[in-house]
């Protein structure tokens, strides 16, 4: 039997070099900082070779430029290409070469392969264009080959490590997406399960007590109670058939969920369960996904439920709103100034659900006294 190869020192310290990295997470704010800062200290080294070069700059100045240069770095996540045109600006002007290789390191981090090929190929010509201009650089290389060995690595270097972490984002991006799809499989499955459950045993149950009805109902034909006791037989088939349509068919996804324009729907059963309902929808609002208007649904069908069986009498204010790329989902209502007689029927579960439902789209959900009134509060991304 062959015995297992033990790791070399230097493979274990590389890992644990690596499982200490995984292990911790830098604020965004401060790493975008600190880049800028980092080239701006490296370009700092080349400040004496600029104030002597013939450029009519001196040691402070020199400074001056090559920090507004830097400084754009504070945009490489969201316009890369801005510091990477103020990059070949200083590479003509000063030559230099520090603020490009990162400037072509963020259009390929976050702009992908084919960015990063188009803006090497643009620093490639342009840097060949200052070649062949006089006096630059000062002492021209001896050959073209010379030059090209000197620029060209740099610049495809800084761009393929970008795009490597532009894959890396993305590989990451699908493992996080994967986990969630599988904790959505099987919440669903669980669902699944409970409502195959819930239809066995509570609908068994409401069809006896639709037939028990309807036996009451024929023995008291004629008497003062039959009439209560067809109620009750009506009452006992109307839930069954409610069961089977919520219960079996959105557990087996065969209808779809209302979205925006079925909450005026909501409100009317809400002032009719006697907790008068206004609505405040945004415009925009209509334009959202199938699936965030289904969260939007849910979200104020259980609030307006939550404020029948809790404030009851109480105003319900539904107010929804697009605060630039985010959803913003708001119900409120005064609180009761008398407790009930008796305590609603309640799991206590509807508020958990509506914040597993909002979370699962990247969203947070607040719920809780606010200002005297009981306020929910959904934000969750547009999606617009």
């Amino acid at each position: 039997m062959h015995d297992k190869p033990t790791a070399s020192p230097v493979h274990r310290a590389w890992a644990a070099g690596r499982h200490w990295l995984e292990c911790r997470t830098v604020d965004r704010r401060t790493l975008d900082l600190c880049v800028p800062l980092i080239c701006f200290a490296l370009m700092l080294l080349d400040v004496p070779g600029l104030a002597a070069a013939d450029n009519s700059l001196n040691g402070i100045s020199a400074a001056a430029v090559l920090a507004a240069g830097a400084s754009t770095l504070l945009l490489r996540r969201r316009l890369p290409w801005i510091p990477y045109v103020v990059a070949l600006g200083l590479l003509g002007w000063l030559h230099e070469l520090t603020l490009i290789q990162f400037a072509l390191y963020s259009v390929g981090r976050y702009r992908g392969r084919a960015a990063a090929i188009v803006a090497t190929l643009g620093y490639g010509l342009f840097a060949y264009g200052m070649f062949l201009t006089p006096g630059w650089p000062e002492n021209s290389a001896a050959t073209l080959m010379e030059f090209l060995s000197l620029v060209v690595p740099i610049g495809v270097l800084a761009a393929g490590v970008g795009v490597a972490a532009y894959r890396q984002d993305l590989v990451r991006e699908l493992e996080v997406q994967q986990g969630r799809t599988a904790a959505l499989q099987a919440v669903q499955q669980e669902r699944l399960s409970v409502a195959r459950d819930v239809h066995d045993f509570v609908g068994r149950e409401l069809t006896l007590l639709a037939v028990r009805s309807e036996v009451l109902a024929v023995r008291a034909r004629g008497e003062a109670h039959q009439k209560d006791f067809d109620e009750l037989s009506e009452t006992a088939r109307k839930a069954h058939r409610i069961l089977n349509e919520i219960i079996v068919q959105r557990a087996q996804e065969r209808d779809a969920t209302p979205g925006i324009d079925a909450l005026a729907v909501l409100a009317v059963e809400g002032e009719r369960a006697g907790s008068p309902v206004e609505l405040d929808i945004d415009g925009r609002a209509a334009a959202l996904s199938p699936l965030r208007q289904a969260a939007v649904y849910r979200v104020v069908q259980e609030c307006l439920t939550n404020a029948v069986k809790h404030a009851p009498q109480e105003a319900v204010r539904v107010r929804i709103t697009l605060d630039g790329v985010h959803l913003r989902i708001e119900v409120c209502n005064d609180l009761p100034s008398t407790v009930p007689a008796k305590q609603p029927v309640s799991a206590g579960t509807g508020t958990f659900s509506m914040e597993e439902r909002v979370q699962a789209m990247g969203g947070t959900l607040l719920a809780g006294h606010h200002e005297g009134k009981y306020r929910v509060l959904a934000v969750l991304p547009a999606g617009v």
